[in-house]
């Protein structure tokens, strides 16, 4: 048998649509994944679903199949809604359902910040089948615009919360409840929620009516998710760091023999320090790129494009990045700065060791950060190694020079253009809005 009508064979007995079974097919996308085949009957059934695999299983398609294929027996109007906490992976995700329906002429808006709210308002209006969404821009647009821009947000048949566990804290709070109250009632909608950490607020749904004698709320958690945490391809180390010497370290890590031709993501917690970092490196002729929020929208497009295709091999990030982007071929992590939740070091280091590969994730460890550790290892169940490729403390002396200077010609640069006052001054002008623009 081809392995073509394999595929065939296989997301049709799931009950996908024949012309999205084509679509697949020409996209490459071989055997349906465990959450694929778990989900997407359930949700042809008309059931709510949680479903919870680690990245890179599939998700966008669990969710994006079954409801492509109920749409196409009756195309009109608006159809679905996906929130989702980053504007990149927003533009990821509609990217997914542009290409999915695009032999049958679907319309997916992209509903985020960074972008004119206006051009939006115009797209609204033209009644796209599908919304791909921030929370926050999506909620401004309701409480904003008139009837005629959102009143058809009242009859969609679909609400996804992807990466829920996100969206269902604190932060989103506001913005989600503004979003969800147009909708209509959950119970003459299906509610699909999918994430890569299934937390006590998510498992706090569970509890839900039942439809044609079975539970309405179909759960549905990838065999042993929790622990296995990280793949076992996944290589991790931790390094002891004074805190007045990270940009060195991490210099000579990259510039090694055994790092100089790695692509790799950085992580840091705040903006500020992944633009020192961008701008040190830039100094000292390191292909680099970053990402965080208080980029411009088409920066960071850019920033991600440029890291895809090896334009720049190395991508400094807050945890804008950290979550469900696809970015194939990154070979080691960097934990610059170390997360307080155990579970966001999971989603960073899942941004390497993808689909069988190996990676690397190295942890920068001050002394502020032994407690951090402590508690990643337990949630992980595995000690991490000591990392032993940077040791010759002449080499780093020398490295330590040159990147001290290339630091001060950066904050001095960051200083003359008053990077971070126009967020203080938005955040003012705002008020409330500046929980939105997070998104």
């Amino acid at each position: 048998m081809s392995g073509a009508s394999k595929v065939s064979e296989d997301f049709s007995s799931l009950g996908v649509s024949k012309w999205l079974v084509e679509a697949l097919r020409s996209m490459k996308i071989a055997q349906p994944t465990a959450i694929q085949k778990a989900c997407i009957p359930r949700i042809l059934e008309g059931r709510d679903c949680i479903g919870g695999a680690k990245t890179g299983s599939g998700k966008t398609i669990a969710f994006a199949a079954p409801m492509l294929t109920k749409w196409s027996e009756d195309p009109s109007g608006m159809f679905g809604v996906v929130l989702t906490p980053t504007r990149e992976l927003a533009m990821q995700i509609a990217e997914q359902f542009t290409a999915l329906g695009s032999s049958m002429n679907i319309r997916v808006a992209l509903v985020v910040g960074g972008e004119s709210i206006v051009e939006q308002a115009l797209e609204l209006q033209r009644r796209p089948h599908f919304i791909v969404a921030t929370p926050g821009r999506l909620a401004h647009h309701i409480t904003n615009s008139g009837d005629d821009t959102v009143g058809s947000l009242k009859r969609v048949k679909y609400l996804v919360l992807d990466e829920a566990d996100i969206l269902l804290t604190e932060t989103f709070t506001e913005a989600l409840a503004t979003c969800v109250s147009i909708l209509p009632p959950k119970e003459r909608r299906q509610n699909l929620l999918f994430t890569a950490t299934v937390t006590d607020q998510v498992k706090s749904l569970q509890n839900a009516p039942t439809i044609q004698g079975k539970p309405k709320l179909f759960s549905y958690e990838v065999e042993s998710m929790d622990k296995v945490a990280i793949p076992a391809t996944l290589k991790t180390t931790y390094l002891l760091v004074p805190e007045q010497v990270k940009e060195a370290y991490l210099y000579q890590i990259l510039t090694s023999a055994m790092y100089s031709e790695s692509s790799a993501i950085i992580f840091v917690n705040r903006t500020i320090t992944a633009e020192i970092l961008r701008r040190t490196l830039k100094q000292l002729d390191v292909r680099v790129a970053s990402l965080h929020s208080q980029m411009p929208q088409q920066e960071r497009t850019n920033s991600l494009h440029r890291f895809r295709a090896n334009a720049a091999r190395v991508l400094i990030a807050t945890d804008v990045a950290s979550r469900g982007l696809d970015i194939p071929t990154v070979q080691l992590v960097v934990n610059y700065d170390i997360s307080a939740n155990p579970d966001t070091f999971i989603h960073r280091a899942g941004r390497t060791a993808r689909a069988g590969r190996s990676g690397e994730s190295i942890c920068f460890v001050t002394q502020r950060d032994v407690s951090r550790i402590e508690a990643i290892e337990v949630r992980i169940n595995k000690k991490m190694d000591e990392f032993i490729n940077v040791h010759d403390t002449a080499v780093i002396r020398k490295a330590l020079n040159k990147v001290t200077a290339a630091k001060r010609e950066s904050l001095m640069a960051m200083e003359k253009e008053n990077f971070g006052e126009r967020r203080k001054v938005n955040n003012k002008k705002n008020g409330k809005e500046k929980t939105y623009r997070r998104n």
